[in-house]
């Protein structure tokens, strides 16, 4: 059965997308816990991050990178952190958010923006690319 990320890079689910190429998909975290929270997924369905085969695994790095430039454009920030949990979708991926403080990536506490909201930082973050 094909994880909630494979029906978000299908189409099938929306998704508020900021970078797409042929092997990554790249869309904001609808719960995030800063604005600008994105996730960056392999179109390969993997289940675990280091399960991943050398070429995709780099790539996804490279692809992180760009995306977070992009992020850091939109919102200052001291870096753009990045975290692999793994343990809330069985489809590796990884978390790219703006951060100035170690709190700031506190994956308890998130915030709730509008749609409108969503839709407005992934386009400036697009804007970026």
């Amino acid at each position: 059965m094909a994880s909630i990320f494979t029906k978000i890079i299908a189409g099938e689910i929306p998704s508020h997308k900021v970078y797409e190429d042929n092997n990554y998909y790249a869309f904001l975290d609808i719960f995030p816990v800063q604005k600008g929270h994105t996730l960056i997924v392999p179109k390969k369905e993997v289940d675990d991050m280091f399960d991943l085969d050398d070429e995709t695994l780099s790539g996804l790095y490279i692809a992180a990178k760009k995306v977070s430039k992009a992020i850091k454009a939109v919102f200052p920030c001291n870096r753009v952190g990045h975290a692999v949990i793994g343990l809330e979708v069985p489809h590796a991926h990884m978390h790219l958010i703006p951060i100035s403080g170690m709190s700031d990536m506190n994956f308890e506490h998130k915030l709730k923006l509008s749609n409108e909201e969503l839709a407005d930082i992934a386009k400036k973050i697009r804007e970026q690319l």
